[in-house]
């Protein structure tokens, strides 16, 4: 059984680097990979948007006085290098997958265009969209929310380290209280940082449900594609 046909997975470039903080930890990327293939093999057809915030975070070099937009390609290339090492996981457990890169790097992954995108989701591919937009000044939560709607899937999964959204940061504060439940506006009226206050908006001028869960617990993809509840569903 499962509750979503086609879902769009954002990872954050974070969760590659395990403990370590930087870089990427095969073992931890083999674990993703893991929890992708269990997913697919439901017959979900599965697009997935990753982040670079283990190589560099635009927004942050760019605090530190790097010129904000040589930072944000920078992130988008540190994308397109965590896409790659996600790839090559998943192909060495037997899953067609595709990179498809919103910059023009031919010699690595395809262009991206939405109707191939579509196309290979349609051929039971898992597609992975890197190179966030392509445009300076938008994260990848952004990105995942636009190729979500662009490619018609049903749900937003955003992958933390937490179970979901708190009222406060629970690894400081264990008096937060999680919320099963929110809806787009109280989540921009409230600031609470699901993501960032563009992707919000898009969600819900889109209707497009976002799980926010915590990925370093086994088998949450699974559950919530299976329409388990787990963590905190932002909707209308």
């Amino acid at each position: 059984m499962k509750a979503f046909g086609r879902v769009l997975l954002k990872l954050s470039g974070e969760r590659l680097a395990g403990e370590r903080g930087f870089g990427i930890v095969p073992g931890v990327i083999r674990g993703v990979a893991d929890e992708i293939r269990e997913v697919h093999g439901l017959g979900v057809e599965l697009g997935i948007v990753i982040g670079g915030g283990n190589v560099i975070r635009g927004i942050t070099a760019a605090s530190e006085g790097m010129d904000r937009t040589s930072a944000d390609y920078m992130g988008m290339l540190a994308s397109v290098i965590n896409a790659m090492a996600l790839q090559d996981a998943l192909e060495k457990l037997g899953l067609a997958t595709r990179v498809l890169s919103a910059l023009t790097i031919q010699e690595v992954a395809e262009p991206y265009i939405r109707r191939r995108a579509m196309r290979h989701l349609e051929k039971g591919r898992v597609v992975i969209f890197a190179g966030g937009t392509g445009n300076p000044y938008f994260s990848t939560d952004s990105a995942a929310v636009l190729r979500a709607a662009e490619i018609h899937a049903e749900v937003v999964l955003k992958a933390t380290r937490v179970d979901g959204v708190f009222s406060a940061d629970p690894l400081q504060d264990p008096r937060a209280v999680r919320y099963e439940r929110l809806s787009y506006d109280e989540v921009l009226h409230r600031n609470l940082r699901v993501m960032d206050q563009t992707a919000i908006a898009l969600a819900r001028d889109n209707k497009l449900p976002i799980v926010v869960f915590d990925m370093t617990r086994p088998g949450n993809v699974l559950r919530i594609v299976r329409g388990e509840t787990v963590g905190t569903r932002v909707d209308g």
